[in-house]
């Protein structure tokens, strides 16, 4: 059996040129300092090989968004500390956004997100950054590193604003350094009206946007293969309506998709972060 190409979609040769294409998919398969299950360095991989199983045609928004082009990068991988995994990764989202692309990273662990925060802050003044996990992730180090899964918004508030939805565990450090102003805890919003406080979200970002979304935001019976699963999550209709939200009021300038830790009895949530890839570029490139 022929081995699948490691790329985003069965789609024609001609979506996914690099020259002409819309929206570049970045791969960072790293796994260097998640703290309870690894295995997420074969997130990205998982992702793509279930991507090939998407229908193309968004019924909701009437749209088939490859049009646009969507390629597939080469994966950032053989990078043996956190510090050079960010450096990498910033270098490359920071290149694709000076050509004009619309980067999606797919991680690997959440900590492969600060390299592409860092280029997004470079490239776009007035930029939030916003948040959808279950771990507030402020932590200033963590296990001798401040660039650890558990660090990542810690990094983040060091560039920009943040917003923080579906945060449901963090340690008692962490309040000290949390604007609660801007952070929607999963107990508060759960049930409240879904229109209520995506407005409230969507209220508090600024003109750009560069959206973060770690898997363990959904609530593991929806999704639960990651390493950090924490119950009481997020459902598929609050994080699509508020990204349809964001997309039509704010302009959305990359995002990533990160910490699916692939187990063989969960083959869904493969299937579910591609599909999740796949409709966040139709709100942004379909709206």
């Amino acid at each position: 059996m022929t081995a699948r190409p490691l790329q985003f979609g069965d789609f024609a040769p001609a979506y996914r040129d690099p020259e002409t294409a819309q929206i570049v998919l970045i791969p960072a398969p790293y796994d260097g300092t998640s703290t309870w299950i690894k295995g997420a360095d074969r997130g990205p991989a998982a992702i793509l090989e279930a991507s090939f199983h998407l229908e193309f045609y968004d019924i909701e928004m009437d749209c088939e968004v490859y049009r646009r082009g969507v390629y597939t990068d080469l994966p950032i991988d053989g990078l043996e500390t956190p510090e050079a995994m960010v450096a990498a990764v910033h270098q490359r989202v920071g290149n694709w956004l000076r050509r004009g692309k619309f980067p999606v990273v797919l991680g690997g662990e959440h900590s492969v997100s600060i390299g592409a925060f860092r280029a997004a802050a470079e490239a776009f003044d007035n930029l939030t950054i916003l948040q959808l996990d279950a771990h507030s992730d402020l932590r200033d180090t963590y296990e001798g590193s401040a660039y650890n899964h558990a660090c990542v918004m810690a990094r983040a508030g060091q560039l920009c604003p943040l917003v923080q939805v579906g945060i449901r565990s963090m340690d008692t450090s962490e309040k000290s350094v949390m604007d609660t102003r801007r952070v929607f805890f999963a107990h508060q919003i759960h049930d409240k009206p879904r229109r209520e406080w995506i407005e409230q979200v969507v209220s508090l970002l600024t003109d750009q946007v560069y959206l973060t979304i770690d898997l363990d935001a959904f609530d593991p019976a929806v999704l639960p293969a990651t390493g950090t699963p924490e119950p009481g999550g997020l459902g598929w209709y609050d994080v699509i309506e508020l990204v349809k939200a964001v997309c039509r009021q704010k302009n959305l300038v990359g995002f990533d998709v990160v910490e699916l830790c692939p187990h063989d009895a969960h083959w869904g949530a493969n299937f579910f972060a591609a599909k999740l890839v796949y409709k966040i570029i139709t709100a942004k490139f379909c709206r």
